[in-house]
């Protein structure tokens, strides 16, 4: 091929070599994908499929077995969607792992966090709240039921992880700040110095709690993992009260027996202390109103 076109430019070997490679590539797409053409390499592909394995595991376990069928993650890929396209039917989205349509991450556009009143980024923050050396900074978050019409607010203490939970109907804004003012009013001001959220509107009239002094933080969109602490607990929480639990199967009893078991739960980041042997220790019994001193006596005896 040099010797044919050694009169030629270097420019126009390039464009002849481009449509050669173009030329190749149509006469593959016409002859169809491996999978198509070879029938047991697909019984094979889309069996471990539907076993739950992921095309990445599937190509490296054949070539790992020195298989004589071979074929790379990307062309399972490339055949699933395929069939989408073809076929128009989105079951075939199922034998993926995550059973997407479309590959990559589907990014959810996000109204501007300037119509929340206040609001303070946790990049303002005192860098100090992040070591979780001081008592009394808080983290909150929602935790969505099967209906999403009934959800749990949970609040813990960062640096004790001491835990509250109780129910709440829906996302309004009122009557979670009145839940996060009954937990946080009565503790002494040296227990409720902070409070950091997620940008829910559930959190839109975080400033109220600003009159108890309590300064109050949002993460940055799309990152759960500013209040990691919180997030732990939401999987903890979610081993006994999974996704589809009925709100109706439980009560506000039994949640809280559930926030006295995690908080009499040792845990390996305090040194296998529990959070009710860090946290109660600093309570003030003068400065509480009788209901949250019996909730709090319940949960030391429990």
């Amino acid at each position: 091929m040099e010797k044919r076109y050694k009169h030629l430019t270097l420019e126009d070997r390039c464009t002849i070599a481009r449509l050669h490679a173009d030329e190749q590539s149509w006469a593959r797409r016409w002859r169809g994908c491996r999978l198509m053409r070879q029938p047991d390499l697909q019984n094979h592909v889309l069996s471990h499929l539907a076993m739950g394995w992921s095309p990445e595991q599937i190509s490296g376990r054949l070539t790992q077995e020195n298989n004589t069928m071979r074929i790379s993650h990307e062309s399972i890929y490339r055949f699933i969607y395929a069939q989408i396209t073809r076929t128009g039917d989105y079951s075939w989205r199922h034998y993926l792992p995550r059973a997407k349509s479309k590959r990559g991450h589907v990014r959810r556009p996000y109204k501007s966090m300037k119509h929340i009143k206040n609001r303070v980024s946790i990049a303002d923050r005192p860098l100090y709240i992040n070591k979780r050396c001081q008592i009394g900074h808080w983290e909150t978050d929602l935790l969505i039921l099967s209906d999403k019409k009934h959800n749990l607010l949970v609040a813990q203490e960062r640096h004790t992880r001491f835990t509250l939970i109780a129910k709440q109907d829906g996302k309004f804004a009122q009557p979670t700040v009145d839940r996060l003012k009954e937990w946080l009013s009565p503790l002494p001001a040296g227990l409720r110095r902070s409070l950091t959220q997620d940008n829910g509107p559930e959190f839109f009239e975080h400033h109220q709690l600003n009159q108890l002094g309590i300064k109050t933080y949002f993460c940055d969109p799309r990152s759960p993992w500013q209040k990691g602490g919180i997030k732990n607990m939401n999987g903890r929480i979610r081993r006994y009260i999974p996704l589809k639990t009925k709100p109706d199967s439980f009560s506000d009893n039994d949640l809280r027996l559930l926030a006295s078991h995690l908080n009499n739960t040792p845990r390996k980041c305090l040194g296998y202390k529990t959070p009710n042997e860090l946290f109660l220790p600093q309570l003030n019994p003068l400065h509480f109103k009788c209901e949250f001193k019996l909730s709090i006596c319940k949960t030391s005896q429990n």
